[in-house]
């Protein structure tokens, strides 16, 4: 939870929505064991679920289904504040809950044509002082998507490296530049593309981060997260990473994210 010196009159620092279309690159893992990296280093950091499958909102311990206000309730209703969602679930660390109610809104939003931006208001109108916030999106480019982009300062692009990664990218990238030249946040941009579940004994895992490295120089990240079962097992022991297995290879690797976001 934000410090009692920071309640009042403090913005937002920096904001990251973690996203990709594709499902199983690990971004409710890096929001969770990022947000987590931040928290450990004295960070004031928020977690923000909107995923209907609401996974970041069970690995710390919530049941999405029974959750009076939710995330749900930040992008459906005007002038919903931030500190009557939030909750806190570690030292340093809050959580916006998802609830399997945010299905109904990807499609509420839709057709009852709905603003797209009211969870972007409620961050820029919080004073509650957190010095990070992670947004986790759907494993789609629905409209819960574009609000966290709507949302963020920045993007983050986790990758697994597959056959399909660089595609999935490119598609990431027209829908983070569409959000930022043509609907209300001319300010966003890609912080970087993380490559995550990494097998260095891959030969084409190793090949397509070359090719990643080589195409978007400026936007590949250097940290890259490895395939550590660990990582998998933390949540069901109910930890990050940070906290389940310190020195394992992937929490040395979330370690280092947390500190290559924090330079310039």
């Amino acid at each position: 939870m934000p410090r009692p010196e920071h309640a009042a009159g403090a913005a937002v620092t920096q904001s990251f929505a973690i996203a990709n279309q594709k499902g199983g690159v690990g971004k409710t893992t890096t929001v969770l064991n990022l947000g987590a990296a931040l928290a450990l280093q004295g960070h004031r950091v928020l977690l923000i679920d909107l995923d209907p499958q609401a996974s970041l909102t069970v690995y710390l311990g919530l049941d999405p289904y029974r959750q009076e206000r939710s995330s749900y309730s930040l992008v459906m209703f005007d002038e919903m504040a931030l500190s009557r969602v939030l909750k806190p679930v570690g030292a340093n660390l809050a959580l916006v809950p998802g609830s399997v109610d945010l299905a109904t809104a990807a499609i509420r939003l839709v057709q009852e044509r709905q603003p797209l931006n009211r969870l972007q208001l409620a961050l820029r109108e919080s004073r509650l002082g957190f010095d990070f916030v992670l947004l986790d999106t759907p494993p789609s480019l629905n409209v819960l998507t574009v609000s966290a982009l709507l949302a963020a300062q920045q993007v983050i692009i986790p990758v697994q490296c597959n056959h399909a990664a660089a595609l999935g990218v490119r598609a990431m990238l027209d829908v983070v530049y569409r959000v930022r030249d043509h609907m209300g946040n001319p300010s966003l941009s890609v912080r970087g593309i993380v490559a995550t579940l990494f097998d260095a004994e891959m030969l084409y895992a190793q090949q397509v981060l070359q090719e990643l490295r080589a195409l978007l120089p400026k936007q590949t990240l250097q940290t890259v997260i490895p395939y550590d079962p660990h990582i998998a097992d933390a949540p069901h022991q109910g930890k990050s990473i940070l906290t389940y297995l310190p020195e394992s290879p992937g929490a040395i690797a979330y370690r280092q994210l947390a500190d290559e976001l924090q330079q310039a």
